[in-house]
């Protein structure tokens, strides 16, 4: 396995290929095995473009292949930094068949989580668009290749300098199918080695890297697409960041593609262009966050379009309060499935057959037979059913720790190998998991993890400012926002604007910036001298209101 990751003990590996949890087949193994069953039938559309799974494969193949000729090899890092679209997944697919792991970091990413990434785990290439959303990522990719001498490969989507490998051109070269299929069979990876890496919501510093093996990324997808019903007549709609792992494998656009359905990518996020789709692709199932799903309850406009074809709305990324599940089921006729987890590989869904009471108010349970879940309490003693503590995680496609990064995962796992979600949780009799709060500090804006340390690392650098803590304040679109609470030095002034002005220097993706300022004189203490953040919170949100 790639130095620097934890393996699962050999008698867990032992069990779960026992067992079948574990097939030994790679990512792309499972792929190629729907592409010769669907051959013909649609696979992916966006835009104009409609792909059959003969022509996707065919794609990907010489992608793979035009990687190997450039000198790409097994065990290379290489950061995936693309928008919504067919490039994503072309470039996802072909780097894992010839085992170049993908690093898959999100479009708003900016040159200091970037270039940590880079650093962090030796990548020597990168993946951009040329533009997104007005954002010169060319001209970012030149600040972070001077400051990064490993990184021999910077590949761009659209229109492509000189220095750089322009990624049409590579899917437009001519090619030998022939020379294609030998080269390519001589890189078959081993199921047990990591497959990619996903990123943490990042409760730390910077998001953690995840490694994923194929092994253990086949098991999560197969069995979400189990719970989620997907078969080949699934039609899914990709409306939320493709790069985030619920979108990838829970069941995501994977699953769709190993079941034989269809994936299609929504070039926006508006109301008008999603169920315009919905009405004329028949979307099936669509991934959603509470915030979108807010909006769509607010709008006249759903009132113009058929979405009748919707039979799972799957909701993520935070809790979705049970009146809104009960007003989206009735507005869309359909089934709402709550889904709750983390790039670590924790996975719970609820099922279509579940109770009345689970399904509006829980989290849903483990996708997987091989999934342990326990409640403990401060003391690390197990919890019976109904109280409520931290829950704990392992099972065949739960991480055994983080890359590289010995110190945190001590604290992040347990000696046995069961994850810490840092969450505070209970669990009924049938398994189901019903969240109750976070014990991390994390602020989850829609669905995008925000690491109070990190701002406050940053905020803390500025020469007015005494003392820093970020807090969270509800807000009605995006479940929560970040207030940061500051304390000046004796005689300074500081204004929101130039607050933000300031951060905006440290290259930081613009979801993670403080939406609020609030200018504290003393910040309210423990007698141990800590800061009593829940205090602190409460004063926040009085002075939002």
């Amino acid at each position: 396995m790639l130095q620097g990751c934890v393996p699962w003990p050999e008698e867990y590996a032992k069990y779960y290929r026992e067992q079948g949890y574990w097939e030994d087949k790679t990512l792309s193994e499972v792929l190629d095995l729907s592409i010769n069953k669907h051959g013909s039938k649609e696979a992916l559309v966006f835009n104009k473009m409609r792909l059959s799974y003969t022509q996707l494969g065919e794609i990907i193949d010489r992608l793979a292949y035009q990687f190997l000729q450039i000198g790409l090899k097994p065990l290379d890092r290489v950061v995936i930094q693309l928008p919504n679209g067919p490039e994503f997944i072309y470039s996802y697919f072909a780097l894992i068949k010839i085992g170049v792991i993908p690093i898959l970091a999100l479009a708003p990413h900016r040159k200091g989580e970037i270039s940590h990434f880079i650093k962090f785990s030796g990548t020597v290439g990168y993946i951009i668009p040329d533009i997104y959303r007005k954002f010169n990522y060319i001209a970012m990719a030149r600040e972070i290749k001077n400051l990064n001498q490993k990184l021999k490969y910077v590949f761009v989507s659209g229109s492509s300098p000189s220095e750089f490998i322009s990624l049409n051109k590579l899917l437009e070269a001519p090619i030998d199918k022939k020379e294609i299929q030998e080269t390519l069979a001589k890189y078959r990876p081993d199921p047990d080695e990591v497959a990619l890496m996903v990123l943490s919501g990042g409760t730390t510093a910077l998001p953690k890297m995840i490694p994923r093996t194929h092994n253990d990324y086949v098991c999560i997808t197969k069995y979400a697409s189990r719970v989620g019903r997907f078969d080949e007549h699934t039609r899914m709609l990709v409306t939320l960041p493709i790069a985030h792992n619920y979108m990838v494998c829970s069941p995501g656009f994977q699953g769709v593609l190993f079941s034989g359905g269809k994936v299609v990518i929504s070039p926006g996020t508006d109301i008008n262009t999603i169920f315009s789709l919905v009405e004329k692709e028949q979307i099936t199932f669509l991934s959603v966050a509470p915030p979108i799903i807010t909006n769509w309850l607010k709008s006249n406009i759903l009132s113009h379009y058929n979405y009748s074809s919707i039979k799972v709305v799957q909701t993520g990324g935070a809790r979705l309060a049970p009146e809104l599940r009960a007003q989206v089921r009735e507005r869309f006729g359909c089934f709402v499935m709550e889904s709750y987890g983390s790039g670590e590989g924790v996975l719970n869904m609820v099922r279509l057959d579940a109770s009345e009471h689970a399904i509006l108010n829980s989290s849903g349970k483990p996708v997987c037979p091989a999934d342990e879940t326990k409640i403990i309490d401060e003391n690390g003693n197990e919890l019976p059913d109904g109280e409520t503590g931290e829950l704990l995680i392992r099972g065949p496609y739960t991480i055994r720790g983080y890359y590289n990064s010995p110190a945190l995962n001590a604290v992040a796992f347990t000696p046995d190998g069961f994850y810490r979600m840092g969450d505070r949780c209970r669990k009924d009799k049938d398994g189901y998991i019903y969240f109750e709060s976070r014990i991390k500090e994390l602020i989850n804006r829609g669905g995008e993890k925000i690491s109070c340390e990190e701002i406050e690392t940053l905020i803390f650098a500025h020469p007015k400012v005494k003392a820093v803590c970020l807090v969270a304040v509800p807000d009605e679109v995006y479940g929560e926002k970040a207030c940061a609470c500051v304390q000046l030095n004796p005689g300074e002034e500081l204004s929101f604007e130039e607050l933000i002005k300031f951060l905006m220097t440290c290259n930081l993706a613009k979801f993670k910036l403080p939406e609020k300022l609030l200018i504290i004189d003393e910040f309210p203490m423990t007698a141990s001298g800590k800061v009593l953040k829940r205090k602190l919170k409460e004063i926040a949100v009085e002075q939002s209101n």
